[in-house]
């Protein structure tokens, strides 16, 4: 019996529903980063006005190879009417949670579209139903939105492609953990290493099972 698999890709059915309600700009965010034990957490977020914005190929970042996500990243800068990236380092997630450092992140996107923009974003589609929501503005949680809806996965290759290469960038300063590979993520790998070697600036103190080290 031979096995077949549904590449299942964002359709933009959501977007023009709420266009045709009058919300003219309209972003989708996503995160990446919320459960390594090292690094950042980075959100990504685009607003599209018209089809000719939509590159076929992107989707789920998570369902991505990485040559793909790396060449689809250049090309929805080029092509969206206006994206964004936030970035929330380890001591911040330490200090604040990674709830609110998720929604921090979402905030600087936010605000970086709006500066480009010089205009407010009528309403956010955000992946994920368990993120906290931005005050003053309407917002729906969608679960496996990165799945399901083209701005929100054009937001998850913003995130995904900027913390793997910021992760790759601390693999040269760290090379014994291997932050090339499990990109911050607590594989059997990373704990030896850790356990081994300690823990550096860049891990998440607050986060099991370092906060117990």
């Amino acid at each position: 019996m031979v096995a077949y698999i549904t590449m299942i890709y964002p359709d933009t059915k959501l977007e023009e529903r709420l266009w045709s309600e009058g919300y003219k700009l309209v972003l989708g965010l996503d995160e990446a980063g919320r459960g390594p034990l090292a690094g950042p957490v980075v959100a990504g977020g685009v607003v599209i006005t018209k089809e000719s914005e939509i590159i076929p190929t992107v989707r789920d970042s998570k369902k991505m190879t990485e040559k793909q996500r790396e060449e689809a990243f250049g090309k929805i800068q080029k092509s969206v009417l206006a994206y964004g990236v936030g970035i929330v380092g380890s001591s911040e997630i330490d200090e604040i949670g990674i709830q609110e450092a998720v929604l921090k992140a979402m905030t600087i996107v936010l605000e970086v579209i709006e500066a480009k923009l010089n205009e407010r974003v009528d309403y956010i589609i955000g992946d994920g139903t368990n993120i906290l929501s931005i005050p003053r503005y309407k917002m729906v949680k969608i679960k496996e939105g990165d799945l399901l809806h083209y701005s929100i996965s054009a937001g998850s290759v913003l995130a995904k492609v900027t913390r793997d290469r910021i992760m790759r960038e601390y693999h040269e300063r760290y090379p014994e953990y291997g932050f090339d590979t499990h990109v911050g993520y607590g594989t059997k790998k990373h704990i030896e290493a850790i356990k081994k070697f300690g823990i550096t600036e860049i891990h998440r103190k607050s986060f099991a099972p370092i906060n117990k080290l």
